[in-house]
């Protein structure tokens, strides 16, 4: 089945389906309202993970900008996936909504997730449990961050 992109003021692309290939979305949840915590925090969540790493037996992998689980550690060639199974992750994006704070502003489940019963709450709340947090309740007990001040230099100081 042929698909064609035309960007705006270029060319005709044209690219191929291929046959018999199903494209299966993740469940996504943006978490609304988002989920604000503060970089120590969130270096604390790195580091947990870091040290239950897919490469050393563990089920995380962890990035900048957010931290994945799999079923478990990598077993493949070279360090690949091998037969892990990618469940989920959660996303966040740094100096948000001020400064020294971190914005979760998503969690996703993917198809291998939903088939192992996972759920966004529930891979939410492993990664927040990385850092000795709960995803119940009033989860964060942190001071609410400063608003962002539209007026701040943007230079360096």
């Amino acid at each position: 089945m042929p698909l064609h992109v035309v960007p705006l003021g270029g060319p005709t692309t044209t690219l191929r389906l291929k046959e018999g290939v199903v494209a299966v979305p993740a469940l996504s949840s943006h978490v609304r309202p988002a989920l604000v915590l503060a970089e120590r925090e969130t270096r604390e969540l790195l580091a947990s993970a870091g040290r239950n790493d897919v490469g050393l037996d563990g089920p995380y992998s962890a990035g900048p900008a957010g931290i994945q689980v799999w079923d478990g550690p990598f077993n493949g060639p070279n360090g690949t996936h091998g037969t892990a199974v990618h469940l989920g992750s959660v996303d966040w994006s740094y100096d948000t909504p001020a400064k020294h704070y971190v914005t979760i502003y998503r969690v996703m489940v993917t198809q291998g997730g939903v088939d192992a019963g996972e759920t966004t709450f529930s891979i939410m709340a492993r990664v927040l449990s990385l850092g000795g947090l709960s995803a119940d309740g009033n989860r964060i007990t942190l001071p609410a961050p400063p608003a962002r001040d539209p007026f701040r230099r943007l230079a360096a100081v």
